[in-house]
């Protein structure tokens, strides 16, 4: 058993690389091997979003607090809300994040494959976005 207490692992701030606006990420867990499974908890500040991208193995966001965004490609926009649970496919190239005037947080988490647990895209437009 192990158990890693609430403010043990240091926050990091989302790259500008892969993410718009002002994010920040706390690392939940990350399964030892040979379990490929991590989890993080994901604040999003009104406007901020992921870049375009796909999870090899997919990913569930589960919505804890606020009013956020998702979009698969070729989809339309749909908001999400606490409670809400989304799952995107592997290989199906998405994004989320905060609405233009609320905060958004949210718990993902996905698998590793070979590895790698996402591959990072485009940004998205303020136009894909919806501003």
């Amino acid at each position: 058993m192990e158990i890693k207490r609430n403010g043990s692992q240091p926050s990091v701030a989302g790259f500008s690389e892969w993410f718009t606006g002002t994010v920040r990420i706390d690392p939940l867990f990350q399964a030892p091997d040979p379990a490929f499974v991590q989890g993080a908890c994901v604040t999003f500040e009104p406007g901020a979003r992921t870049a375009w991208h796909t999870h090899p193995l997919g990913q569930t966001l589960i919505v804890v607090a606020g009013l956020g965004r998702v979009q698969r490609e070729g989809g339309l926009m749909e908001e999400i809300r606490p409670g809400d649970v989304v799952w995107f496919s592997p290989g199906e190239k998405h994004w989320h994040g905060a609405s233009p005037v609320n905060a958004m947080t949210h718990i993902a988490i996905q698998e590793k494959l070979d590895g790698k647990v996402v591959d990072w895209m485009e940004h998205v437009s303020d136009e894909q976005y919806g501003v």
